[in-house]
């Protein structure tokens, strides 16, 4: 059993990286994969850099050389939900691309074209781990839902409520749903665990040097909470 682990920006995985017994380092792609093992378990660990192309190059380079079993995204998110404020944690149940739009052709917005699914679905193990990860540390509030993602970075109200009436979305970000469309592909199992950054739905900010370490010790402890518990 090998994980991959994914994050977009250097600063959220840095804490992985420190708990890492590090085996080989190979450049791939303008990548760093780091092959080791990580609170017992084998991984390989990434930094994809930003976006859907950057993310779905990276996701296909650790499936299809480093042969891994299953896919966690980690990283940080834009809240949607009126009750999702900086420091939370969003776990994604499914995930959609809202800058896909085929509508013109009578595909609904998000929908990409003759793909026989409209959203990504997470694997219910690692949902359900997560969850039990995330129920077991209580100084952290955490959500489940659909998360968007595109090569937008949104700041505007009304694009948020147009991704929160479109999509029922929790959360948005850039890389997790190509992640998830590539790994729908291969079969592989994944999930996304998002902190969030801010919320311009409910008027939640925070600076975001002064998020970045909260966000990330955050999703860390999770996730190591959460790997624990694989078989």
């Amino acid at each position: 059993m090998v994980i991959g682990i994914i994050s977009a920006m250097s600063e959220e995985l840095e804490l992985l990286l420190n708990d890492m017994e590090i085996e080989e380092k190979t450049h791939k792609a303008n990548m760093t994969f780091h092959k080791g093992k990580v609170w017992g378990k084998d991984v390989v660990a990434v930094v994809s850099g930003i976006g859907k192309v950057n993310a779905a190059v990276c996701t296909q380079i650790l499936i299809s050389e480093y042969k891994v079993n299953s896919v966690i995204n980690v990283g940080v998110a834009g809240g949607i939900g009126k009750d999702i404020y900086p420091g939370d944690v969003v776990v994604a149940e499914n995930l959609v691309q809202h800058d896909m739009d085929t509508t013109v052709f009578g595909d609904a917005h998000g929908q990409i074209p003759r793909l026989d699914t409209f959203d990504f679905t997470c694997d219910k193990e690692l949902v359900r781990l997560a969850k039990l990860a995330c129920d077991e540390i209580k100084e952290i509030n955490t959500f489940s839902g659909r998360i968007v993602s595109g090569d937008q970075f949104i700041a505007s109200v009304d694009k948020i409520k147009w991704l929160e009436s479109e999509f029922g979305a929790a959360a948005c970000e850039m890389e997790g749903a190509s992640i998830a469309h590539v790994c729908y592909l291969n079969s592989i199992p994944f999930v996304i665990i998002r902190s969030i950054s801010d919320n311009a739905n409910n008027g939640a900010h925070m600076d975001y040097e002064k998020f970045i370490p909260i966000g990330v010790k955050n999703s860390t402890t999770i996730l190591k909470a959460m790997i624990e518990k694989i078989d």
